[in-house]
């Protein structure tokens, strides 16, 4: 009954961040975003849903980024896929979130990395990742039918390669902070350096 509760209380802070509809300049069609359209700074993270590091940095470090910096209105948080090995496993849950849709992405992002160690080394990861999104009500016919999307698959990967052909993007998590890329982050005070660095730099233009 705890996790549940600790699960269902995820998804409500998060959903606090929900994702923006990509029809702002310089969007790929499938991003998913976090905070006002008219922050000074835009942070776009590209992370891979089997990669432990992100999970990391979404339990410990997102939560006080976000209160600190998005919720503030002085960032907007973009967040990009890149799947890592195993690869399949890292697009079919990428998906997955995918298809949540707007109003849950977030939620369901966060529930899949708390969760990442459970489904990433069970027997049958699909069938794991089915009972755990049961929570944000998403069916296991839901799942079936989000990874027939073979348009998705590719628009996910396509964007993975064109970060790694943009920003240099070639580990996770990563990173670009207003255009600059940062690889992870070994303390939420190197990051807040960064960000407090970089709002400095876009409060003088």
């Amino acid at each position: 009954m705890k996790a549940a509760i600790r699960v269902l209380t995820l998804l409500v802070l998060l959903a606090g961040g929900t994702a923006g509809a990509a029809d702002t300049s310089g969007l790929n069609p499938i991003d998913q975003t976090m905070g006002s359209p008219d922050a000074k700074l835009t942070i776009i993270e590209y992370a891979s849903l089997t990669c432990p590091h992100c999970a990391h940095f979404h339990e410990t470090m997102l939560p006080r980024m976000k209160a600190e910096w998005i919720d503030t209105g002085k960032a907007r948080l973009i967040y990009r896929d890149f799947p890592t090995s195993p690869q399949a496993l890292a697009v079919g849950a990428a998906m997955v979130d995918q298809c949540a849709g707007n109003d849950r992405y977030f939620g369901v992002l966060g529930l899949l990395f708390q969760t990442q160690e459970k489904w990433v080394t069970a027997p049958n990861p699909l069938a794991e990742i089915k009972r755990i999104v049961r929570v944000a009500g998403i069916t296991a016919a839901d799942v079936d039918a989000c990874l027939e999307r073979q348009d998705l698959a590719g628009a996910i990967q396509a964007r993975a390669m064109e970060g790694n052909k943009k920003y240099g993007i070639d580990s996770t998590p990563s990173l670009v902070i207003d255009g600059k890329l940062y690889p992870a982050f070994e303390s939420y005070e190197k990051l807040d350096y960064a960000l407090q660095d970089a709002w400095r730099a876009v409060s003088k233009k």
